[in-house]
């Protein structure tokens, strides 16, 4: 991948507001004030029997939707902070106002994380680029152990909260986990990092089909992760 590509992934990613979603000519920057539910490129039922279809539909035209209606809401009070994007915003979220702070982590971090999960899922059978591959051999002995390791600490989330492949600032693959709707993206984030792979461990992401069995969700999103999104997404 030449330096010009690495760049515009990096940037595309990091900005946030590059990442667009839903049919071309009807897409909509993710951190474009006000926001709006970004469409799925795929239909409810497509990720079954993995993702059941009232899941999808409740998770996305719901619980997301609610999401932007709150940060919207939240954001109106503060004209000044509107014309930034999401990512400025995490990166200055310890120095916004309290009320905007909660906004920005609870509901900004809600509408960021789930537009970015939303492209990780696809109903076509994906592999890695061979790139990925090494750097999931290099960094976890192989991509089974990849998969192994990231199930792990999805479990070992307390209550609700995202397991995250991250890149570091040292440009190696890192494992991670965030509470409620942080990300690796906010100032005060423990690991900082640039996401490449997420997973919803939030109840709401898959109670309806597998109750309080996490463990079995997590052995399924395997079979609907598009890794052709996620190699792109790796520099």
């Amino acid at each position: 991948m030449d330096n010009t590509r690495r760049d515009f992934i990096k940037t595309s990613v990091l900005a946030a507001g590059a990442l667009t979603f839903g049919l071309p000519g009807k897409a909509k920057a993710v951190s474009e004030y006000p926001y709006v539910l970004p469409s799925l490129l795929y239909s409810f039922n497509a990720l079954e029997p993995h993702i059941d279809a009232l899941t999808m539909e409740i998770h996305h035209d719901k619980h997301h939707k609610t999401y932007i209606d709150k940060l919207n809401a939240a954001l109106e009070k503060f004209p000044d902070y509107q014309t930034k994007g999401l990512q400025d915003l995490f990166e200055q979220i310890s120095l916004l106002p309290d009320e905007l702070k909660v906004a920005v982590r609870n509901h900004g971090g809600g509408h960021w994380n789930h537009s970015f999960f939303w492209q990780l899922l696809s109903p076509e059978n994906t592999l890695p680029s061979a790139t990925l591959i090494d750097a999931f051999n290099k960094s976890f002995g192989s991509m089974d152990q990849l998969k192994a390791a990231m199930s792990k600490s999805g479990l070992s989330v307390f209550g609700s909260g995202w397991v995250w492949l991250i890149v570091t600032a040292e440009k190696e693959l890192k494992i991670v986990t965030t509470s409620n709707q942080n990300n690796p993206l906010m100032r005060d984030a423990v690991d900082k990092g640039t996401p490449i792979l997420a997973i919803d461990v939030w109840e709401h992401a898959y109670y309806l089909k597998y109750q309080n069995k996490r463990n079995e969700y997590l052995d399924g999103i395997w079979n609907v992760i598009n890794w052709k999104r996620v190699s792109e997404l790796y520099f």
